[in-house]
C-alpha cells in the first residue's frame, strides 16, 4: 500500500510508527524519499502527479516546453512544485528568530503584497492577462510562479502571497546565471538531507535539525549564495519580446554595474580603486550584533536579513520603524559627496575650487554656481532599478542673511509634485504613442527618452544661476542637497488611490557655502571636502561625461600638478584627449602614466585603443592580453581583444575572447554580433544563426528615437535635462509648469 494514498492523518501516524516513534524523528542512515511529516509526503511520483494535474488547467501561453516564460526561472525537473512543499517563514523562525524578524521587515518578504506593486501588476493583468505576470513573479513571488498559480482560474491557494520571497525560496535555488529576469533553477525545498545526502522534504522537527546541523546546512546553503552572481538572477532584468510584443530591452542591470565598478575589482577602468572587494552581500547583508536567538550567528554576529537598500515607503507603510531608521541611515552613509566647486559671475571665468581662490561679489552680480555630485559610496548607479518611478534629485537654494530666497530649484510643490525643472537622477520611458509610461507600464515601452542616473564612481555637474539683488543682506549662502523619495507623486497617488499621498523624503547629503558681499579670501579646507586633487579629479570626470573635453583635460592637468606621481592623472588626461580625437596627446600622456606605473592595466587598455586606432594591431593585442591577464573578468578587455583578433581575421582567437565576454555578460551585444560572423566563418552555422537572432532581437531599434524626440519636443523642461551641460536659471522666463513625468500640473 502506498502511503500517499492513505488519509493524511493516518499516513502521518504510520510513518511515525514505521520509524519507531514521532513522525518528526530523524533516523540516521535511513534513506527514504518520504517527508518527515507536517506537510504531505513528497516523493517524486507525487510531485509528478501534482504537475500533471496543474497542466490540465494551465495556460501554456509561451509554449508547452516553457511553462514559466517570460520569466527565465526554471525548476530542477521542469515540473511544477506544489506550494505546500514550501515550508513557511514562520516555521523557519522557530530557530532562526533573528533572521525571521529581520526578513519580515525586508523588501523580500513584502515583494508581492505591497499595494503599489499590486496596482502596477494588475495593469498588466487587465491589459494582457495573468500569464504575462510570470515575468514579474519569477522574482516577486516565485512560489506562485513555480506552483502554476499564474493562470486564469487557478485553484492554487495563494496564502503564500503574504510572504513574497520567503526563506525556502532563496534557500532552494540550485543554480543561477547572470542573464537576470529570474535566471535561477529552483529545487523542491528541503531543510535536511539524510546520511547519503538525499533531500528530506517537508517540515522536519526542530529537534531533528538541531541534532544534525551539518545536514541542515547542506540542505539549505550553497557557496554561491554568498556571491553577487546569486543576486544577479533577479537584480538584473530584461523585457523580452514575449512580454512587450516588440523586442528585447534591457531594464535593470545592477549586477553589471557592480561587476564593472571599483567595488568588484574585476575591471581596470574605474576612476578610483578600492582596498578590498565588496559584493552585494558586503553592503546589503553586513554582520551585525545578535539581538534574538539564531543558530546561524557566528561570534555573536549575524548576517543581516533586512537587505537594507532604499525602500523607505514600504517601511513607513507597514510601520517597520527599525527598518525605516536603518534605511535612512543607509542612505545617509557617505553615498554622495557634494562639492560646491566653482563660481562664475557676469559671464566671466569660473573661480574654482571654491575656498582655495579669492572671490569678490557685489550687488547686481549674476552668479552661476557649479556643484559637483560624486557617487562615491554605492557599487551601482543612483537611482538603480525602477528609475522611471523612483525619485532622487538635487535641490539648490541661495538666500541672503535675512532669509530672502534668491534662487530655489528642486522644491516640492503643494500637491507633492517635484519642481519640473529640478535636476533629477532618472529616466523617462516613452511608449509607441510618444507618451510617458507614467505608471511603470514597462511592457509598453519603446525607448528611454534619456537617462540621467549617476554611475558608481562617477560625478555629475549641476549649474545654478541667480542675481544678487541691490538690497541683499550680507552674507549670501548657497546650499546644495541630494534628496530621495521612493516614488514620484503621480505613481504613488495612483498606487494608493489617494491624492497627494505623503511619503518620506530623505536628505541624503547637504552642503552649504557662505559668501560675503565683497572680498572672500581663501580659507582652511572644509572637513566635508575631498582632498584638493580629488576635487579637481571629480570635476574632470563630470566634464568628461558632459562631453566638455577641453575643460576635462584642464581639470586632470590640475590633478597632475598636485600629484605628479599619480599615474591615473595622466591616464585621465589621455582618456579625455582620446574622446576629443587627439590621439597623439593621448599616447603622450599614457606613456607618462606607464613610466610612473609600468604594466598599469588601465593605462595599457587605453593605449591599446590608441594603437588600434592608429593601425598598430599587434601592439594593441599585446597590451590587451596583458590587461586580460591582470583582470580576467574584464569584459572590456576581452571584447576589445576579440575585436582586434577579428580585424586580423584570427577567428579562433576572436571566438575565444567573445565567448569569455559572454561568460560574464550573456547579453553583450557586440559579442552576439561578432560571434554570428565568426561562427559562420568557422563553419558553426547553428551557433551563428543563434547569435544572429540574438543580435537582431537585442540591438537598438533605429526608429525608436522618433518616439523620444516627439516626447521631448512637447516637454521642454524635460528636454533641458537631456543636455549634459546646461544651467538652471532663475533669470530666464520659466517654462510652462508640468509634472516631473512631463504631464501638466494640476
Amino acid at each position: 500500500m502506498k502511503l500517499s494514498l492513505l488519509p493524511r492523518r493516518i499516513g502521518r501516524l504510520l510513518i511515525g510508527t514505521l520509524l519507531g516513534g514521532s513522525a518528526a524523528c530523524f533516523v540516521a542512515g535511513t534513506h527514504t524519499k518520504t517527508a518527515y511529516a507536517n506537510n504531505d509526503p513528497a516523493p517524486s511520483s507525487q510531485r509528478h502527479a501534482y504537475s500533471q494535474a496543474t497542466t490540465e488547467h494551465y495556460n501554456y501561453r509561451f509554449g508547452t516546453d516553457q511553462p514559466f516564460l517570460p520569466s527565465l526561472a526554471r525548476t530542477d525537473t521542469g515540473e511544477f512544485i506544489n506550494s505546500k512543499s514550501f515550508p513557511t517563514a514562520k516555521y523557519c523562525g522557530h530557530c532562526h528568530q533573528q533572521a525571521h524578524a529581520e526578513w519580515r521587515q525586508s523588501a523580500h518578504a513584502n515583494s508581492f503584497r505591497t499595494p503599489w506593486y499590486r496596482r502596477n501588476v494588475n495593469l498588466l493583468i487587465d491589459g494582457k492577462g495573468i500569464e504575462f505576470t510570470r515575468h514579474c513573479e519569477g522574482c516577486h513571488n516565485p512560489t506562485s510562479l513555480t506552483s502554476g498559480a499564474l493562470t486564469k482560474n487557478s485553484p492554487v491557494n495563494r496564502s503564500f502571497d503574504e510572504d513574497g520571497v520567503t526563506c525556502s525560496v532563496c534557500h532552494s535555488i540550485q543554480r543561477v546565471d547572470t542573464r537576470g529576469t529570474g535566471s535561477y533553477i529552483l529545487g523542491q525545498p528541503a531543510v535536511l538531507v539524510d546520511e547519503q545526502g538525499a533531500p528530506i522534504y517537508g517540515e522536519v522537527s526542530d529537534k531533528a535539525i538541531l541534532t544534525h546541523l551539518d545536514r541542515h546546512s547542506k540542505a539549505v546553503m550553497k557557496d554561491f549564495y554568498r556571491t553577487s552572481e546569486y543576486c544577479s538572477a533577479c537584480h538584473k532584468a530584461a523585457l523580452p519580446k514575449q512580454l512587450n510584443d516588440y523586442k528585447w530591452q534591457r531594464a535593470i542591470f545592477l549586477y553589471d554595474e557592480w561587476q564593472q565598478s571599483s567595488f568588484a575589482k574585476q575591471s581596470p577602468l574605474p576612476f578610483y580603486t578600492k582596498d578590498s572587494v565588496s559584493n552585494c552581500q558586503t553592503c546589503h547583508m553586513p554582520r551585525e550584533e545578535l539581538t534574538l536567538s539564531d543558530p546561524g550567528a557566528k561570534d555573536g554576529k549575524f548576517a543581516s536579513h533586512r537587505w537594507i537598500g532604499a525602500n523607505t515607503i514600504m517601511a513607513k507603510f507597514y510601520n517597520y520603524d527599525e527598518q525605516l531608521a536603518k534605511t535612512i541611515a543607509f542612505l545617509r552613509n557617505n553615498v554622495f559627496n557634494v562639492d560646491i566647486f566653482g563660481l562664475e559671475k557676469n559671464g566671466g571665468s569660473m573661480a574654482a575650487p571654491l575656498g582655495t581662490v579669492p572671490v569678490t561679489l557685489a550687488p547686481g552680480d549674476t552668479v552661476t554656481v557649479s556643484a559637483v555630485i560624486q557617487n562615491k559610496g554605492i557599487a551601482h548607479s543612483h537611482v538603480p532599478e525602477q528609475r522611471d518611478i523612483y525619485e532622487s534629485w538635487v535641490e539648490f537654494e541661495a538666500k541672503d542673511a535675512s532669509g530672502r530666497i534668491l534662487s530655489h530649484s528642486g522644491a516640492l510643490q503643494p500637491n507633492g509634485d517635484l519642481d519640473p525643472n529640478a535636476h533629477s537622477f532618472t529616466n523617462r520611458l516613452v511608449n509607441v504613442n510618444g507618451e510617458l509610461n507614467a505608471l511603470h507600464q514597462v511592457w509598453d515601452t519603446r525607448v528611454a527618452a534619456y537617462n540621467n542616473t549617476i554611475a558608481s564612481g562617477r560625478s555629475q555637474i549641476v549649474r545654478y544661476q541667480f542675481r544678487i539683488p541691490a538690497d541683499a543682506k550680507d552674507p549670501i549662502s548657497v546650499t546644495t542637497r541630494v534628496n530621495y523619495r521612493r516614488f514620484d507623486q503621480r505613481f504613488i497617488d495612483f498606487a494608493m488611490q489617494k491624492k497627494h499621498y505623503p511619503q518620506p523624503v530623505v536628505d541624503m547629503v547637504t552642503r552649504t557655502r557662505t559668501f560675503q558681499i565683497g572680498q572672500n579670501n581663501p580659507e582652511a579646507p572644509d572637513p566635508a571636502d575631498n582632498p584638493l586633487w580629488m576635487r579637481w579629479n571629480n570635476y574632470g570626470i563630470a566634464m568628461l561625461d558632459a562631453q566638455q573635453y577641453a575643460e576635462s583635460v584642464r581639470a586632470f592637468e590640475q590633478v597632475a600638478k598636485l600629484r605628479p606621481d599619480y599615474a591615473d592623472a595622466y591616464t585621465n588626461i589621455a582618456i579625455a584627449s582620446f574622446q576629443w580625437q587627439r590621439y597623439d596627446d593621448s599616447r603622450t600622456n599614457l606613456s607618462k602614466a606607464l613610466t610612473l606605473s609600468p604594466h598599469n592595466a588601465r593605462a595599457l587598455y587605453y593605449l591599446a585603443l590608441v594603437e588600434r586606432n592608429q593601425g598598430n594591431l599587434d601592439a594593441a593585442i599585446s597590451d590587451l592580453r596583458e590587461v586580460a591577464k591582470q583582470f580576467p573578468r574584464s569584459r572590456d578587455a576581452h571584447r576589445e581583444l576579440g575585436f582586434s583578433y577579428f580585424q586580423q581575421r584570427k577567428y579562433d582567437e576572436a571566438r575565444s575572447e567573445y565567448e569569455n565576454v559572454q561568460s560574464i555578460d550573456p547579453d553583450d551585444l557586440a559579442a552576439h554580433y561578432i560571434l554570428s560572423i565568426v561562427y559562420r566563418r568557422l563553419g558553426m552555422n547553428d551557433k551563428a544563426s543563434h547569435e544572429a537572432a540574438m543580435f537582431s532581437d537585442q540591438k537598438d531599434d533605429p526608429t525608436a528615437s522618433t518616439y523620444a524626440l516627439g516626447f521631448l519636443r512637447k516637454h521642454t523642461d524635460v528636454s533641458n535635462e537631456t543636455v549634459p551641460w546646461h544651467t538652471h536659471s532663475d533669470l530666464a522666463v520659466p517654462p510652462q509648469q508640468s509634472r516631473p513625468d512631463g504631464t501638466p500640473a494640476q
